[in-house]
């Protein structure tokens, strides 16, 4: 017989059976961003409608069709959030964060709400894990979201997934951009399906993201974003591009990838899975620098990604869930699985002694992660007594500090923030070292008579 009552649909129950996947991506999650600095922040699941409008963009596919909108007895409306990140800059902007530390780095888990025609990993309630950090423009922040969304897919086991990446420049070189695609693409207007006509006026950047047959052809007649942006954008644009190869990260160049929200600026990336078709995006992320000033903050950078769960999942596969979910019956606890579930003293910060060698620094901070040690530097371009300042701040146990000097000879000074002690270690030996004298087993005390450095 079948059951009166269903789930709606686009929705889902996640059963018993399921969970332990689920828990494990989600403290997989938790373990990854830990480690970077980031600090879980959770945000209503409704906020009012105007948040989204002015951030996601009125013309947006997203505002225009797929938002659940409630009207209030006042006249206004509330909203479901179709997404996380105009909910964390509310809350950055709301509690005056950037008058207390002007840098910050959250992330978040939970439900998002869109109407959209469900399909595989696609729902109309979908759940996603995401990153923001505000209050920086360095390029090298870029990279460090794009290497985190990464390691978070190799420590799920998600294979064969791609990195596209590319960059629409700020809105002083987009609107000379915008002006070029408007004068190429009159002529042809009638060729264009009935979205790209409406987006002609608009937003005429959107064009280049359409997925019709026949707007795909004349797209690719279209000049190139990255063969028109501004000397900053270019310098920014090169700087991001090195620090990817620097680390070790593969990625394609998409000529037309322009992401589906307003509010990007210069760099934007997706990972995609071919194994998902068409709409194959795992992870969707760039830089967005006017959203916190659009929205009533400082005029401040800001970068970061949203992970869908649905479509990680069902890259997967039945053997990679499987697999996954058994290690997640291994775990008893979240630290089990390399991290913190709650913003913790970082036990390293990385300290830069002249800003030529700040992109080593994070190839420093990439290596510590990936070996379960908690490692943050700066990225809002300071004096190293400044750096000092922070780490101090972070209650870090140790501040490396790295200048040409020490590049130029594989050293890294070591700095115990507790004794003041400082010693020269070899650049191969760091992990060993910091594994060896940081690492203690949670419930014992270290020989400071403190609480257990917990380098995750």
């Amino acid at each position: 017989m079948a059951a009166k009552y269903q789930a709606p649909r686009g929705t889902r129950d996640i059963l018993p059976e399921e969970v332990g996947l689920w828990r494990f991506l989600e403290e997989t999650a938790r373990s990854v961003f830990s480690r970077a600095g980031y600090g879980e922040i959770r945000v209503p699941i409704f906020e009012d409608t105007d948040l989204f409008v002015r951030s996601t963009g009125a013309d947006t596919d997203i505002v225009e069709k797929e938002m659940y909108t409630f009207a209030r007895e006042d006249g206004a409306s509330i909203t479901l959030r179709p997404e996380g990140t105009p909910s964390v800059a509310r809350a950055y902007i709301e509690h005056n964060l950037y008058k207390q530390i002007p840098f910050r780095k959250f992330f978040y888990l939970g439900p998002m709400f869109r109407y959209e025609r469900p399909q595989a990993g696609r729902a109309r309630q979908f759940h996603q894990a995401g990153i923001e950090a505000f209050g920086s423009d360095s390029p090298l922040l870029d990279v460090e979201t794009i290497d985190l969304a990464a390691q978070y897919f190799d420590a799920i086991g998600l294979t064969g997934y791609e990195v596209r990446i590319n960059s629409i420049g700020c809105s002083g070189c987009r609107a000379e951009f915008r002006k070029l695609l408007r004068d190429r693409l009159a002529s042809r207007r009638s060729e264009l399906c009935e979205n790209c006509n409406r987006r002609f006026d608009r937003n005429v950047f959107r064009i280049l993201d359409c997925k019709e047959e026949r707007c795909r052809g004349i797209i690719l007649t279209l000049p190139l974003v990255t063969d028109h942006l501004c000397a900053a954008c270019a310098e920014h644009w090169r700087e991001v591009l090195a620090g990817l190869k620097a680390l070790g990260r593969s990625y394609v160049h998409d000529v037309h990838l322009v992401r589906g929200l307003d509010y990007y600026t210069r760099t934007v990336y997706e990972f995609v899975h071919p194994g998902l078709g068409a709409r194959s995006a795992v992870c969707g992320g760039g830089r967005y620098d006017d959203l916190i000033g659009q929205l009533g903050g400082p005029q401040v950078g800001a970068v970061g990604f949203a992970i869908g769960f649905e479509p990680t999942i069902a890259a997967l596969g039945e053997r990679a869930r499987i697999s996954a979910s058994k290690r997640f019956d291994t775990l008893t606890t979240p630290t089990n699985v390399g991290g913190p579930v709650a913003a913790e003293p970082i036990s390293v910060y990385l300290v830069a002694a002249g800003d030529e060698v700040r992109p080593a620094l994070l190839q420093m901070a990439q290596e510590l992660r990936l070996a379960g040690i908690t490692a943050d530097l700066d990225f809002e371009g300071r004096s190293l007594k400044a750096q000092m300042r922070s780490a101090n701040r972070m209650k870090a146990r140790y501040a490396l500090i790295v200048g040409e000097d020490e590049l130029a000879k594989g050293t890294v000074t070591v700095r115990d923030m507790g004794t003041s002690k400082q010693e020269e270690v070899a650049r191969d030996g760091l992990v060993e070292r910091l594994r060896t004298d940081a690492e203690v087993p949670p419930g014992s005390s270290n020989r400071r008579g403190q609480q257990p450095a917990r380098p995750r």
